[in-house]
């Protein structure tokens, strides 16, 4: 079952990193830099395109890490797995408690008729903060899964 789960795991991680870093690459810097108006239109266009790709594919890493994690032969591989799932987990908590209600809201806001306090509301402050904090996570989990991967082999 590792022979298969391992390179399950780290494809499933690799797919979430990249997104993630896609974001920080073009994405986010695009949306920091538009006008309130066709900023919210962006985002909010982005918004639904990751779901339900992204959570099955950050799901997918926590789970098999997990299992891998508890079963695998090495221990070396072990301790890597559950680290990679730590680093997982923390950016699932910070997708479902921080990206994603923000995400939820702009989907509501109509970009032609902006709130009157959108100025202040502006959530862009907080949500790039968080989706760098996540990406580097993600990626971080990749490196960790990758090295699990050489320890298997």
């Amino acid at each position: 079952m590792t022979a298969l789960l391992a390179p399950l795991v780290v494809l499933l991680n690799g797919l979430a990193a990249g997104v993630l870093l896609g974001t920080q690459l073009g994405g986010w810097p695009l949306l920091a830099a538009l006008p309130p108006e066709r900023y919210v239109h962006a985002h909010a266009f982005f918004a639904t395109r990751y779901d339900p790709a992204m959570p099955i594919c950050l799901l997918g890493t926590l789970v098999g890490d997990l299992v891998l994690g508890f079963g695998a032969p090495q221990a070396a591989a072990r301790a890597l797995c559950l680290g990679a799932a730590l680093l997982a987990a923390a950016t699932i908590v910070i997708s479902i408690t921080k990206n994603v209600p923000i995400n939820k809201w702009i989907q509501t806001i109509d970009p032609e008729n902006l709130p009157a306090d959108f100025a202040a509301v502006d959530p862009r402050g907080q949500w790039g903060p968080w989706n760098r904090r996540r990406s580097v996570l993600a990626v971080l989990a990749m490196v960790v899964n990758c090295a699990a991967l050489c320890a298997l082999l």
